[in-house]
C-alpha cells in the first residue's frame, strides 16, 4: 500500500512538472501592461484586458479597441488587431507573454512583453510640478528646415493622468494617454499598427522632448503654451491646379472593374472622393465617420468613393486589406485600388495630376452634382481632438446638405 502511494505521488509530481514546463495554453483573463521595446533603455507601454481566450480590449484614453482575432499554436499566441495589417506573435509565460509585434509589409519587428496583473500604463515617482491642460504651439524637428512641421498639442490633466493629442496639418496622433511624473510628461498610444511614445521635460509654459514611432523613427519637438494658436485652414492646403475644375480617374474595384466618375452611379450626384490607405490611422477614423454618414444619406443623390494607396507588395494583398477594412468598419461605398507597392504621396499626386499635391492621407474632395470640385479638405480631425472633431462634423453636415439642395 505504501509502495502504491509513493508511486502515485511520483506520478503526480512528474505530471505537475510536465504541466509546468508546458506553461499556460491560453491567455489568462485579466489586465496586462504591454511594453514595446523602443530602444535598449526605453519601452512604450499600453494597457490591454483579456476578456476571454479569444477576445481582448486595448485601451488608449477614451478609446477601446476590441480584438477578436486570437489564435494559439503550441505555447504561442497570435494576436491580430482589427483593420490594420500587423500582428503580435508571442510565447505565453507564467507572468504574461513575450515575443514580437510584426509588420511584415514594412519589414518591421518590435520586441514586446506583457505583464499580467500590472494595471498602470506608466510608473510614477513624483507629484506633478505643473498642469499641462490647455493648448500648446508645437514644432517637431525644429532644427531641420526640410523636416520641420507645426502641431497643436491639446491636453487635459487630472492629478497625474494626462490625455489628449497633437493635431498637425495632416491629421492627429489619435488618443494619447499618460502621466506627468514630476516635470516629465510621458504619453503613449497603440492602435494595433502604430506605436507612439512622447517624452518631454515640461515647465508651466514650455516643453522639450522626443517623439518615437516604434523602434524605427524618432524626432525632437518643442512646445510653448499658447491658448490662441491655430493651425492653417485644412480647406486651403490642397487645391486644383490652374485650368482644372474637375477630378478624373479610372481605378479597379475588387472585381477588376474599372471605375470612374463618368460612371452612371455618380452622375448628377454629390460625390466625395476619399484619398486614403488601409494602413492609415486617421483614414480609419475618417472611414468610420464616412461609413456611418453614407449609410444614413445614400438615398439622397449622394455617393462616396475611396481611392486606396497601399504600400503592400502585391495587388492581391492590397485588395485583401481593402476588403478587411470594409468588413470591419461596415463600409458600403466602393474603395478602389489606386496604387500598390508604395504609399508615396509624390506617386499619389502623379495618379491625380490635377491636384497641386497630395499632402496628407486622408484628403477628401467634395464634388457637386455638375462634377465641379467645391472643396478639398486635407487630413482629418478624429474624435481624439474633442471640440475640433465636433466642429468638423458640424461643418461637414452643413456643407454637404448645401450641395444636396442645389
Amino acid at each position: 500500500m505504501r509502495v502504491i502511494s509513493l508511486l502515485s505521488l511520483l506520478i503526480l509530481l512528474v505530471s505537475c512538472k510536465e504541466e509546468k514546463q508546458q506553461g499556460p495554453k491560453n491567455l489568462k483573463v485579466g489586465t496586462y501592461q504591454a511594453l514595446l521595446k523602443v530602444n535598449d533603455s526605453l519601452d512604450m507601454p499600453f494597457i490591454f484586458e483579456v476578456l476571454s481566450s479569444n477576445k481582448l480590449q486595448i485601451f488608449n484614453a477614451e478609446e477601446q479597441i476590441e480584438v477578436d482575432e486570437i489564435s494559439y499554436r503550441n505555447d504561442s499566441v497570435f494576436i491580430k488587431p482589427p483593420v490594420f495589417d500587423s500582428y503580435i506573435a508571442a510565447k505565453l509565460t507564467e507572468t504574461g507573454l513575450e515575443g514580437n509585434y510584426v509588420h511584415e509589409d514594412l519589414n518591421r519587428t518590435v520586441p514586446i512583453r506583457a505583464i499580467f496583473g500590472e494595471l498602470n500604463r506608466f510608473k510614477t515617482s513624483g507629484k506633478p510640478q505643473t498642469n499641462v491642460s490647455g493648448n500648446w504651439e508645437t514644432t517637431f524637428s525644429p532644427d531641420s528646415e526640410a523636416d520641420s512641421y507645426v502641431a497643436k498639442g491639446i491636453f487635459k490633466q487630472d492629478h497625474q493622468k494626462v490625455t489628449g493629442t497633437f493635431r498637425t496639418m495632416t491629421g492627429d496622433y489619435r488618443y494619447l494617454e499618460g502621466v506627468l511624473d514630476g516635470n516629465q510628461l510621458k504619453l503613449s498610444t497603440f492602435d494595433g499598427a502604430h506605436a507612439y511614445l512622447f517624452n518631454a521635460t515640461v515647465t508651466d509654459s514650455s516643453m522639450q522632448g522626443m517623439f518615437y514611432s516604434g523602434n524605427h523613427f524618432k524626432e525632437p519637438f518643442i512646445a510653448k503654451r499658447n491658448e490662441f494658436f491655430e493651425l492653417p485652414d485644412a480647406n486651403n492646403l490642397t487645391f486644383l491646379k490652374e485650368g482644372y475644375d474637375k477630378v478624373a480617374f479610372s481605378f479597379p474595384d475588387e472585381n477588376g472593374n474599372m471605375v470612374s466618375l463618368e460612371d452612371e452611379r455618380f452622375k448628377n450626384k454629390v460625390v466625395l472622393v476619399q484619398i486614403m490607405g488601409t494602413w492609415c490611422p486617421n483614414c480609419m477614423d475618417e472611414s468610420k465617420f464616412l461609413a456611418n454618414y453614407y449609410k444614413n444619406n445614400k438615398d439622397k443623390d449622394f455617393e462616396i468613393v475611396g481611392l486606396a494607396f497601399e504600400y503592400t507588395k502585391t495587388e492581391e494583398k492590397a485588395f485583401t486589406n481593402i476588403e478587411r477594412l470594409k468588413n470591419r468598419l461596415n463600409i458600403d461605398y466602393p474603395v478602389l485600388l489606386a496604387q500598390y507597392g508604395t504609399a508615396s504621396k509624390v506617386s499619389a499626386q502623379e495618379k491625380l495630376p490635377m491636384l497641386n499635391h497630395v499632402l496628407s492621407y486622408p484628403t477628401t474632395i467634395f464634388i457637386d452634382k455638375t462634377g465641379t470640385v467645391r472643396k478639398i479638405h486635407t487630413g482629418f480631425n478624429g474624435p481624439a481632438t474633442g471640440d475640433k472633431y465636433t466642429e468638423f462634423t458640424e461643418e461637414f453636415d452643413q456643407f454637404v446638405a448645401g450641395l444636396l439642395e442645389e
